[in-house]
């Protein structure tokens, strides 16, 4: 990238990422005085060349001396001593300050990698003279944890610990931290413990905004902390699952009591421990490992209980219910399982994501539960019935954690796109059967789109301005061709009847022939016809598009009988030249269609002629009577066409009217039968 100032004489180049380098734009004289003395300086060397020459024996070489020099751009550009380099922040775009005050040096901003900018003054570049911060996180947020009366939350990332009003979204306090994995509240939300990726926990003061201590926890990272009646458990990647409690300790150099931490007990696994969960009666601590297996644990005397096991990849997150009945999982196999604590059976297994599960959780005093993946996706579930209920989608990249509040009126998250997004709950009301049927639309649509874009090769794209096919392969396009297909069978069946009845006549037997009941009474050429013309439009090509060759040549073969009726020559037309190129290959090559094909194109060509004409009879026609009715009448013609439009326009919106209170009565007859979940917005 590449940016220069308004006078034109500094050039800012971007290099690699991270470093600015300047160069000075030249004016033409002195760009074209530094051209001639690198000129002069080369006729030196090559002066001194030639004497060296000579003196060894090779009096030949002669100098060329040129009074016209070419101008280079060495010559305009000349690079400037300074470098504008920033440590571990990518830059993503510098521009100069449009305004300068005559004499002032130039401003130069720059754009950060963490969302921040920066402006440095050119000449005295040892640190910026202003920046603009949002108070957003500067990189992913990982997790984000409620208070216990929902006034506070407090998220994590790489290098902050933030506190945020949940209800405005300002961000109260910024704490400086190691790498923050996890969190909680402490009771009485004055202070909060962070669980680091260094091992460490950090013990935050929510009111002064600073980190009073750091423990020395766990050799690995701690992933997780969950509260219990009497402290809080950490999990963590050295194999340890460690229970704490809370104290209060007074430094000898401080007048005031503060918040401390010292374990109480350990339970040692044998594998990484990814995710802790403890039940909300405070009965059992589920404990996830990275052998793909969860363990399940008494709370009070750490006597084993059960193995979960089931996940062909490790869980990544887990939740108990509220009644401690149900464990929910989610795993790196994309998969979510919802398990029995009394016996530990498997009660369902479900796709959930088309990515990771990276955290899951209760709504309170329910069955229900939220998900959120690496798909971006929020998902809200029933765990008595294992039916999805709603999806949310918003967030620009994976979703890594979530936090749900007391009342299961609100719900947040945090994301890769170093997002926060709160979700709350809407009092309108939904229908699981018109959202189970829009997911199924979407994934129909989605295969489809990927089908087409699988099967086109770079040789079919259509160039710009070239004729190509109109639309895409729908729902609607699918089922145009499923009639097309069962009509042309249906036909197919009811000649072959007809023939038998042929058959047994002229061999003398008197039998009735019954027609087909399904058919309405039509030959089986129009019922073909009628299927046909009732597709849509739109839909004709790609429904055309999804007919094998075998159904294609049978569709062909009806087109012969079609041309025969004035309104549909058309359609036929249509029809012969989709069907054409398509199946042109399978036709040349096929005996039995080469018939058909000549035959068409003696008919069709006809047809389309005796049409083309009669258009042609009625619009000269037309244009006639137009031009009498002009003659004749005082005003212009094009005022009775406009009066012919308003009159049109007002049927129409009439019409529209009486179809928006059909939809509206409609709409309160289905808002009776409300179902009981819960809708997000």
């Amino acid at each position: 990238m590449v940016r220069f100032n308004k006078p034109g004489n500094l050039l800012a180049c971007l290099e690699s990422g991270n470093t600015v380098e300047f160069f000075d734009v030249l004016d033409e004289s002195e760009s074209r005085r530094k051209a001639k003395k690198r000129i002069k300086r080369k006729e030196k060397k090559a002066v001194k060349g030639k004497t060296e020459t000579t003196e060894n024996g090779n009096p030949n070489v002669e100098v060329q001396e040129s009074s016209e020099f070419l101008v280079t751009v060495s010559d305009v550009f000349q690079s400037r001593e300074q470098l504008l380099k920033t440590i571990k922040k990518t830059i993503c775009s510098i521009a100069f300050c449009p305004i300068t005050q005559k004499g002032a040096r130039p401003t130069l901003a720059l754009s950060l990698g963490d969302s921040s900018l920066r402006m440095y003054l050119i000449g005295d570049m040892s640190k910026p003279t202003a920046a603009i911060e949002l108070q957003g996180h500067r990189s992913d947020v990982r997790s984000v944890t409620l208070s216990s009366d929902n006034t506070l939350l407090l998220s994590t990332c790489s290098d902050a610990v933030k506190i945020w009003n949940p209800s405005t979204g300002s961000c109260l306090r910024t704490i400086a931290s190691d790498y923050g994995v996890c969190a909680i509240f402490a009771p009485g939300n004055k202070y909060a413990i962070v669980g680091t990726k260094k091992g460490k926990l950090e013990i935050v003061d929510v009111l002064s905004g600073t980190c009073l201590d750091t423990v020395e926890a766990h050799g690995g990272s701690v992933q997780s902390i969950v509260a219990t009646p009497d402290g809080f458990v950490t999990g963590s990647a050295d194999k340890d699952v460690k229970f704490w409690e809370y104290q209060t300790t007074q430094k000898p150099d401080e007048a005031v009591k503060h918040l401390t931490v010292s374990p109480v007990r350990n339970l040692k696994m044998n594998d990484d421990v990814v995710a802790v969960a403890v039940s909300p009666e405070g009965k059992h601590i589920a404990v996830a490992l990275m052998d793909c297996t969860m363990k399940v644990f008494f709370l009070d005397s750490l006597k084993f209980f059960l193995t979960l096991y089931g996940h062909k990849l490790p869980v990544l997150c887990m939740d108990i219910s509220t009644d401690g009945d149900l464990i929910v999982s989610g795993s790196g196999d994309k998969n979510i399982k919802i398990w029995g604590l009394d016996f530990g059976d498997c009660h369902k297994s479900l796709f959930a994501h088309d990515d990771n599960v990276e955290a899951v959780k209760f709504v309170k005093n329910t069955h229900y539960f939220f998900t959120a993946g690496r798909d971006r996706k929020v998902k809200y579930w029933d765990a008595d019935k294992f039916e999805l209920l709603l999806t949310l989608e918003g967030h620009h990249s994976a979703v890594l954690c979530l936090a749900l509040s007391n009342r299961g009126d609100f719900l947040l998250t945090g994301s890769n796109d170093r997002s926060i997004r709160r979700w709350d709950r809407t009092e309108e009301p939904f229908f699981i059967e018109e959202e189970r049927e829009k997911r199924l639309e979407e994934l129909i649509e989605y295969g489809m789109e990927n089908d087409s874009e699988k099967y086109l090769s770079k040789e079919e794209v259509p160039e710009e301005g070239a004729v190509a096919l109109t639309g895409k392969k729908t729902e609607e396009t699918v089922n145009a061709a499923d009639s097309i297909m069962e009509a042309l069978d249906m036909a197919e069946e009811e000649r072959k009847r007809i023939a038998q009845n042929e058959e047994e006549k002229s061999k003398g037997r008197v039998a009735d022939f019954r027609p087909n009941i399904l058919m309405l009474g039509l030959s089986p050429s129009d019922y073909v016809l009628k299927s046909v013309s009732s597709v849509h439009t739109n839909d004709l090509e790609q429904a055309l598009l999804a007919l094998p060759f075998s159904d294609s040549l049978r569709i062909l073969s009806c087109c012969k009988d079609w041309v025969a009726f004035r309104d549909k020559v058309e359609l036929v037309g249509r029809i012969v030249t989709i069907l054409l190129p398509i199946h042109h290959n399978q036709l040349t090559s096929t005996v039995s269609a080469r018939p058909i094909v000549t035959l068409l194109k003696d008919i069709l060509h006809a047809r389309v002629k005796e049409c083309k004409d009669t258009i042609g009879f009625n619009l000269a026609a037309m244009d006639h009577l137009k031009q009498l009715m002009a003659a004749k009448s005082d005003a212009p013609f094009r005022d009775a066409k406009r009066k012919l439009l308003e009159i049109r326009t007002q049927y129409s919106q009439k019409a529209e009217a009486g179809r928006r209170t059909k939809d509206e009565k409609r709409k309160k007859k289905k808002q009776k039968k409300i179902d009981d979940g819960h809708v997000w917005s």
